[in-house]
């Protein structure tokens, strides 16, 4: 599929998810329908190689999918980020010839939803494993699981406190249908109120030994991240660009009705796109880092990846800030679509990291003379 008509999909759909968006947020519900329609278009196998019967599209070209979708309906295109980013990753390892392909093949035969724990996890993890015969019974709580409602294979992680070594954080995957997994019912939220982000109850579930792909020193940094953050940010941080661009295009041309503006209206316009381009730069420069996923994760790139994934977080608020007070009060009403997509941004600032954990983060790696010269 070429970029141009992969770029049409997504406006096609987007025009469909706007229609059902107010009521999905209005009522607390996932985009369930979405969700089938995505399904039915194969949009959960794009990414994955044609040999393995996905779709075969650039993680760029996704990325731009998402942005577009984010313009339309932030909710669908944000808990659809959560399941590419987790493709994405996979599909590196399968191309440096790390696994992977068993992953890729089910998804692209059926669609199957992967849900990541991994933003609430980080480098600590919550949930304990306990050793039993032929591998562990894992007991946690992971929210903010995104579409988890409809989730056929969670990605994630649980501490281990190994006799020899210490603290170990265990990453593996469990699916949605083993015994003890329950998803409960408490995605009420400010915004993006139609991710179906709810906690995943995990009770005595059996995770096999070698279902373990990863252990890892408890709460200490891991090169891991250096490729998840990289794949995943640019992905996830399209959707609120898309967001911040519809909210601007309502705010110019609720702006230019009027023939006798306000003095202060031309410089709030000025502002406005000043937000909205320093967002699209560096969303656009993030995604040129992930680099189709030709890249080798270093802690310099996993550096570089957080530290733009917070301009972009603040500039895409600072634009619907000024697109807000543009507006005026008719902004502040439930039925006014720029009212939406104000909450809807606001989550942007919980996806790790959140700006002050970055700069401290930041701030430390210059300190230790890790940066670049």
């Amino acid at each position: 599929m070429s970029p141009a008509d992969f770029r049409k999909i997504a406006h096609e759909l987007g025009r469909e998810f706007a229609g059902r968006a107010e009521g999905y947020d209005r009522d607390d519900r996932f985009v369930a329908e979405n969700y089938e329609r995505l399904k039915a278009e194969r949009i959960f196998s794009a990414l994955c190689p044609q040999e393995l019967g996905g779709g075969g599209v650039s993680h760029s070209d996704l990325c731009e999918f998402l942005r577009i979708l984010g313009s339309y309906c932030p909710s669908t295109a944000l808990a659809l980020s959560m399941h590419q980013h987790l493709i994405s990753a996979t599909l590196w390892k399968y191309r440096h010839g790390q696994g992977g392909e068993a992953v890729l093949k089910k998804v692209a035969a059926g669609q199957l939803v992967l849900v990541s724990t991994g933003a609430r996890d980080w480098l600590e993890s919550n949930g304990t494993l306990e050793p039993v015969e032929g591998g562990f019974l894992l007991n946690a709580r992971k929210a903010f699981a995104s579409q988890s409602v409809v989730g056929d294979v969670m990605v994630t992680s649980a501490r281990y406190d190994d006799p020899e070594q210490g603290a170990q954080v265990f990453h593996f995957s469990v699916p949605f249908a083993a015994e003890g997994v329950t998803v409960l019912d408490d995605w009420y939220t400010m915004g993006m109120r139609g991710t179906g982000s709810c906690t995943i109850q995990l009770q005595n579930v059996f995770v096999p030994e070698d279902a373990i792909v990863l252990r890892r020193p408890q709460g200490a940094y891991h090169q891991v991240w250096n490729l998840v953050l990289t794949v995943a940010m640019p992905l996830i941080m399209a959707v609120y660009v898309g967001a911040a661009e519809q909210a601007a295009e309502l705010a110019i041309a609720q702006a230019r009705k009027n023939e006798d503006p306000a003095p202060h209206v031309p410089y709030l316009l000025g502002e406005l796109h000043n937000s909205l381009t320093t967002a699209r730069v560096v969303w656009r420069n993030m995604v040129a880092l992930a680099n189709d996923l030709e890249v080798k994760p270093t802690d310099q790139l996993g550096q570089d990846i957080l530290t733009h994934k917070t301009i972009v977080a603040d500039a895409c608020r600072q634009t619907v800030d000024r697109a807000i007070d543009l507006v005026g009060g008719q902004s502040f009403l439930r039925k006014s679509k720029l009212e939406r997509f104000y909450r809807d941004l606001q989550a942007s600032r919980f996806h790790p990291l959140p700006a002050p954990e970055q700069k401290v983060f930041s701030g430390n790696y210059l300190l230790a003379g890790l940066g670049a010269k």
